[in-house]
């Protein structure tokens, strides 16, 4: 079955291959089954800072990335934010929609122009009464997801924070960046205080541990955005 997002794509956009049924959350189902979760989803078009979702709202969507960047931020009390991830099209957004009436934890930002694919909590939940193995599927699926985080929980903690910052910036640049010479370029700026979220470090550490990693050739900086060197 062709992606029905392509009808509603905008102009020009470089739609992610990855559709509802080839999620995590959704595998091993029959193709019936598939094809009546692609019929039933809501696909919406968020502008250029547009906002997907917002801290402490219920958490009553979740979402598929079919096109565009989305930045996921956490506003402290104080009024700052920090970036704790970035996602591109082919991510899942909003898990925690099959938690209990939870919020979300983070805000939704659009870093360019956005198409999501998903559902509401109400239309999933009609859509599990007719067809129960959905449901049950996402409980295996998630079951086995939590075991995978576990252990990369265990394999986080046994690494150096200058190799988890390695990790994550090779993740970035593979995900955000562009081939530029000698390596790929992150094409954001990123703060030594939102690598340090994401590494789960204070930022003087993460600024010792970028220190090291430019040191040893593995890291660059050209005009405030980093690249990642080849070899």
């Amino acid at each position: 079955m062709s992606c029905l997002c392509t009808l509603q794509a905008p102009p020009g956009a470089d739609l992610s291959p990855v559709c509802l049924g080839h999620l995590w959350m959704f595998r091993h189902l029959t193709e019936e089954e598939q094809a009546h979760l692609a019929g039933s989803a809501i696909r919406r078009i968020f502008p250029r800072g547009g906002t997907v979702f917002h801290q402490n709202d219920l958490a009553g969507e979740m979402f598929l990335l079919k096109s565009g960047r989305v930045k996921l931020v956490k506003y402290l009390e104080n009024g700052s934010e920090i970036t704790l991830d970035i996602r591109q099209a082919g991510d899942f957004l909003g898990e925690t929609m099959l938690a209990d009436e939870d919020p979300y934890p983070v805000t939704a930002v659009c870093l360019e122009e956005t198409l999501t694919c998903g559902f509401s909590r109400v239309v999933f939940e009609s859509i599990v009464l007719g067809y129960p193995n959905i449901a049950l599927q996402v409980i295996r699926n998630m079951s086995r997801r939590i075991s995978q985080l576990g252990d990369k929980v265990g394999s986080l903690a046994s690494a150096s924070i200058e190799e988890r910052l390695l990790g994550i910036l090779r993740q970035l640049a593979e995900q955000h960046g562009r081939a530029v010479k000698g390596g790929r370029m992150i094409q954001f700026a990123l703060t030594h205080e939102e690598l340090g979220f994401l590494c789960g470090a204070h930022r003087v550490t993460i600024t010792r541990a970028l220190g090291e990693l430019r040191a040893k050739g593995k890291v660059i900086d050209d005009q405030g955005l980093l690249v990642m060197c080849d070899g």
